[in-house]
């Protein structure tokens, strides 16, 4: 058996204003049906006209996807009529995409984009939990909607999965989507066929409005496995549309699949056709910045991480950038294993202790230059792990300085021998019976004893100088 894949996925581009109207794009508004006009209502002889900057980021992600862009475009009526569509049609395109014949990189596998369209979003519906009424709001009616739609090249619930992951990645580099899942922002729709043999492709079932990356995941595997049970049984697939029950984890039939007739799409009356110059595109080429997979593979071979930790850098936008500035803001004329070193505990403190703080309220409260010197003093000596820890609590509220907060909290660290030695006599003195475990053979207590130094130290001790002392007196 050989599952085919294909999806289709729908963004809700972040644009000040709707496809067609001057009505607001907000996806956070929690008044139904405050966000609308008589044209994303549907009234009867209002005009559309067309959001140039909602072409202009769909032509962007063409671009950054190695798309063709037509230099000619239209947009058509698909004409259904449902509870969430108010005018009975969708403007959306059929015979002249915005972009064509692009790819992604999927663990080094060309996943084939067949083409980009735009069209107008519906309304949305919330279902009484009785079944008894359904309520329409319609501030979602004419949002912009970009449509993605690959071919059927994946071969795994798990590619599909990673395509969906890095596609959200891209759209978020290019400011064109916030592509949140859970606000409906970005939602995906698989097509999934099992075919007998090799090469070929069997009847598609169409999975639709998945959520979650995990639906994604799962609802294919699930489908996967229904379309094979089918076949080892010598039985036919039909061609339909099913929806993912995430209660029960599995498929169900929604309805039988329409075909593009049925839709009796006609290219639509009231907008005109669209021209695009080269020198157009090249100013949209020119504002594409640096893409994930460039960035992955630059953060690796510049700062010498792993694939995984560049990896980790790339998904956050802000944090693979706040971390490059704190490493330019690191001491000149490093040795080179001094500066691997030192940019390893940046990362390590990056990315564990201050996003495990920080809020997006928070980011700014901290600068490069101030996490910098942080690791400076790590790496120098001046300050333990564990006082770092309380330091970098301290700048996160206060945005000080970490060597002036050292100073008047009096926690930099000591290798005075003097002082560290009268700190080891008493924590000896305090833990007789530590020692005393030592002697007999029991050799943890002096890691016992080392952490007692440390905390009665509050950390300021040097942990190598402690280490040595107590070895020095046990043995």
């Amino acid at each position: 058996m050989f599952p085919a894949i294909g999806l289709e996925v729908h963004v809700e581009l972040s644009t000040k204003s709707k496809m067609f109207c001057g009505c607001a794009n907000d996806s956070n508004e929690k008044t139904s049906n405050i966000n609308v006009c008589p044209i994303c209502l549907g009234h009867p002889g209002t005009l559309p006209v067309i959001n140039g900057e909602a072409i202009k980021r769909v032509i962007k992600v063409g671009l950054a996807l190695d798309c063709d862009i037509s230099e000619k475009s239209f947009f058509d009526r698909k004409n259904y009529f449902y509870p969430d569509l108010p005018k009975g049609y969708q403007i959306s395109q059929l015979y002249s995409p915005l972009c064509k014949n692009g790819f992604l990189m999927v663990n080094n596998r060309k996943i084939r984009i067949r083409e980009i369209h735009l069209e107008e979003d519906t309304c949305r519906l919330s279902h009484d939990a009785n079944g008894d009424f359904s309520l329409v709001d319609c501030n979602r009616a004419g949002v912009p909607l970009m449509e993605l739609v690959t071919e059927p090249d994946i071969k795994t619930a798990q590619e599909a999965k990673k395509f969906a992951q890095e596609l959200r990645l891209l759209l978020r580099y290019l400011d064109v989507s916030g592509a949140d899942m859970e606000k409906g922002q970005m939602r995906i729709e698989p097509s999934v066929s099992v075919s007998q043999k090799q090469g070929e492709l069997g009847v598609r079932a169409e999975l639709k409005n998945i959520n979650s990356f995990r639906a994604v995941e799962r609802s294919i595997v699930f489908e996967i496995a229904r379309q094979k049970s089918i076949l080892e049984k010598g039985k036919k697939i039909s061609q339909q549309t099913r929806g993912w029950d995430s209660a029960k984890q599995e498929t169900v039939l929604q309805r039988i699949k329409e075909t593009a007739d049925d839709y009796r799409y006609f290219p639509e009356p009231d907008l005109p056709f669209l021209e695009f110059t080269q020198s157009y595109l090249d100013k949209i080429r020119a504002d594409i910045p640096e893409l994930p997979w460039q960035k992955r593979t630059r953060l690796a071979i510049e700062y010498g991480l792993s694939e995984k930790q560049a990896d980790i850098l790339t998904q956050n936008k802000w944090v693979g950038e706040y971390f490059e500035k704190v490493i330019s803001e690191l001491p000149s004329r490093l040795q080179r294993n001094d500066l691997q070193n030192m940019t390893k505990l940046c990362f390590n403190y990056l990315t564990t202790d201050l996003l495990g703080l920080l809020s997006n309220a928070q980011k700014n409260m901290i600068t490069p230059e101030n996490f910098a010197e942080l690791i400076t003093m790590i790496f120098q000596d001046k300050i333990s792990s564990k006082v770092a820890k309380d330091i970098l609590k301290e700048m996160l509220y206060s945005g000080g300085d970490p060597s002036q907060i050292a100073e008047e909290k009096n926690l930099l660290q000591t290798s005075d021998e003097l002082e560290v030695g009268e700190i080891m006599k008493q924590v000896l003195k305090e833990n007789e019976k530590a020692v005393a475990d030592f002697h007999s053979g029991k050799e943890n207590s002096s890691q016992f004893l080392l952490g007692k130094i440390m905390a009665k130290s509050r950390g300021k001790a040097n942990p190598d100088l402690a280490q040595k002392l107590l070895k020095k007196f046990l043995s």
